[in-house]
C-alpha cells in the first residue's frame, strides 16, 4: 500500500504503526522521524520564513478572511505518486492543506484513493485515529498494542500527580499576541496535575489579552508556540517581558516559566501528545 500523508501527526502515526516503508510522500513540515525528510514533499507553505510573530498572526488572519488555507498542494505530485490511501485533517486549515482542496485532486486519479480524515480534539480521539490508520492499512493488531503502550503511559503519568497539588497554569502557543493553547491541551494540563483557566478541553486555541492572562495569574506557565522551536519561540520572550505586571506574575516571580518545542510536541495532534504530557507533568 502506498501512503501519502498530509500532516505531521499523521506522518508520525504512520510510522508509529511500522508503516515507514509505505509512505511515499509528505508535507514540506514532516520531519518526524527523520527518515521521512528525505521522502518527495507535496506541500509548501505561503508564509514567509523569516516573518515575525506579529506579522505571522496578521498574515494568517488577512489570508484566512480570503483564502481557505496557508499552504500549496502540489497536485502534480501527488497524482504522480498514485498513492492508495491519503492521510489528512479537516481540524485546522492553519496547519494543513483543506480536505476540499485534496478531493478535487482525487478528481484527476485513474484510481481514486482511500481518503482517512483525521480530526482529533482529545487524547481519545488520538487514540480513535490511530486505530483508524491500523484499519484501514491493514495492521488492526499493530494499532491496538500500540495504543495500549501509550494508555499505560498516561495511566503512569496520572497516578504520579495523584493527590498533589494542582497550581494553576497556563499553556501558550503564541505571544504576539498571546494565545492560548486549546483542543487537547487543556486534557494534558489536567493529566498532568495542572488547572488550566485559560481554555476548555476540546474547544479551540483562543487569542487572549495579556490582561487575562494577568488576571489569572498562573502559578506555572508553559510556552509552546505554534510551529515553532524552543529557540525559536525563546526569541519572542521580551514581548511578554515588556508587558506591565508580567514580573508579578506568580510562575514568573517563582521561576517557573517552561518553553517547550510546540513544533515537535504539543502543537501536534499525534503520538508524541503522549511525551508532551510526560514533560508537561515534570514540569508543573
Amino acid at each position: 500500500m502506498k501512503i501519502v500523508s498530509l500532516l505531521p501527526s499523521a506522518t508520525e502515526i504512520v510510522c508509529g504503526l511500522g508503516l515507514r516503508d509505505q509512505l511515499v510522500g509528505v508535507t514540506h513540515e514532516c520531519d518526524f522521524p527523520e527518515s521521512v525528510q528525505v521522502l518527495p514533499k507535496v506541500t509548501e507553505t505561503l508564509i514567509p520564513s523569516d516573518a515575525s510573530s506579529a506579522e505571522i498572526d496578521q498574515l494568517v488572519s488577512e489570508r484566512m478572511a480570503s483564502e481557505p488555507s496557508l499552504y500549496k498542494l502540489d497536485m502534480e505530485q501527488l497524482v504522480e505518486l498514485a498513492p492508495d490511501l491519503v492521510v489528512t485533517q479537516e481540524l485546522c486549515n492553519v496547519c494543513a492543506v483543506p480536505l476540499g482542496e485534496v478531493e478535487q485532486v482525487f478528481e484527476r486519479m485513474a484510481i481514486r484513493p482511500r481518503l482517512v480524515n483525521l480530526s482529533p480534539t482529545k487524547l481519545e480521539d488520538l487514540y480513535a485515529s490511530i486505530q483508524e490508520v491500523g484499519r484501514v492499512a491493514e495492521v488492526p493488531e499493530i494499532a491496538d498494542q500500540y495504543l495500549g503502550q501509550l494508555r499505560r503511559r498516561v495511566a503512569t503519568v496520572v497516578s504520579r500527580v495523584t493527590g498533589r497539588s494542582r497550581p494553576h497554569t497556563a499553556l501558550l502557543e503564541w505571544l504576539d499576541p498571546p494565545f492560548s493553547a486549546g483542543h487537547w491541551n487543556p486534557e494534558l494540563v489536567r493529566l498532568a496535575g495542572g488547572i488550566d483557566g485559560l481554555n476548555v478541553e476540546g474547544a479551540p486555541s483562543r487569542r487572549l489579552g495579556w490582561a487575562e492572562v494577568i488576571d489569572y495569574a498562573p502559578e506555572v506557565i508553559v510556552i509552546a508556540c505554534c510551529g515553532f522551536s524552543t529557540e525559536r519561540a525563546k526569541q519572542d520572550l521580551p514581548i511578554a517581558e515588556a508587558v506591565p505586571g508580567w514580573t508579578n506574575i506568580p510562575a514568573v516571580r517563582d521561576d517557573r516559566v517552561y518553553f517547550f518545542d510546540g513544533s515537535q510536541f504539543f502543537n501536534r495532534p499525534g503520538p508524541r501528545l503522549v511525551d508532551s504530557l510526560e514533560m508537561l507533568a515534570e514540569a508543573i
